[in-house]
């Protein structure tokens, strides 16, 4: 007998099939046979589920996730919802494809709203408060898939919704002052600094320890005491890193201004 029996019986009998009733007197494949001539009670399986793009993304998503970038082939994917190879294809054109629709997915809980609201006024929110924003939005959003990082950054971008994030922030830059010629290297500052710091966020607490310095080396062991354990966190020096390069990309404005 099958040991995945479906939840319900929502074709036949219309009762729980966490174990067999007494009207279903045997399992073949993913078909409960009923001994009362009512018919038959189908198993709900990942193969029943109607694949589409979405949940092809899911399962994209869930297995880099799990097994990292190396992972993703369309067979592998294939394997992971349980389909042939070639019924991916009805929903993708292929894995670049594929990964560009993941960068979507990801780029979709990245907030850029702040930027529409930089204007040339003392009341508008400026400038450094909305990349400032944008920032921690997007740690938010790879911190949560940090397999998909070296993925995502190297390979070239076509989907449309990376590219409109792009323009708000570069709209919002330049409203706020900056040189058109400067905008794409202040985003792409910003953008590499927020996925180093993905990175760093979900190493290992122990990544670096006093301990492991041994004694030869006495300013490491003296800068890594317990004592400064909260300055020196990743969360604590995402905070510190993006603090000092917005401070520093004020100056450069200043500069040129």
């Amino acid at each position: 007998m099958s040991s995945r029996l479906p939840s319900s019986c929502s074709i036949a009998c219309g009762r729980p099939h966490r174990r067999l009733h007494e009207q279903c007197s045997y399992v073949t494949g993913n078909t409960i046979h009923c001994s009362k001539d009512v018919g038959k009670c189908e198993i709900e399986s990942e193969h029943s589920v109607r694949l589409n793009q979405d949940r092809l993304v899911d399962a994209a998503l869930a297995l880099v996730d799990d097994l990292g970038e190396e992972s993703l082939s369309m067979r592998t994917l294939a394997a992971r919802v349980d389909r042939q190879v070639s019924s991916l294809y009805n929903h993708v054109s292929g894995r670049g494809e594929l990964i560009e629709l993941m960068r979507a997915r990801i780029v979709a809980g990245i907030d850029v709203q702040v930027f529409s609201g930089i204007e040339e006024s003392s009341e508008s929110v400026p400038w450094d408060r909305a990349l400032e924003l944008w920032a921690r939005t997007y740690l938010r959003a790879f911190a949560d898939h940090p397999n998909l990082i070296r993925l995502l950054a190297t390979t070239s971008i076509r989907d449309l919704s990376t590219y409109e994030m792009y323009d708000s922030v570069i709209g919002g830059l330049r409203r706020g002052g900056w040189p058109q010629g400067q905008t794409v290297a202040v985003m792409r500052s910003v953008e590499a600094y927020v996925l180093g710091s993905a990175l760093d966020i979900v190493a290992p607490v122990d990544l670096i320890t006093q301990e492991s310095a041994g004694d030869r080396f006495a300013e490491i062991r003296g800068a890594l005491d317990p004592r400064f354990g909260e300055n020196s966190s990743a969360v604590a020096s995402f905070e510190f890193g993006l603090t000092s390069l917005i401070q520093g990309l004020k100056h450069r404005l200043e500069a040129v201004s």
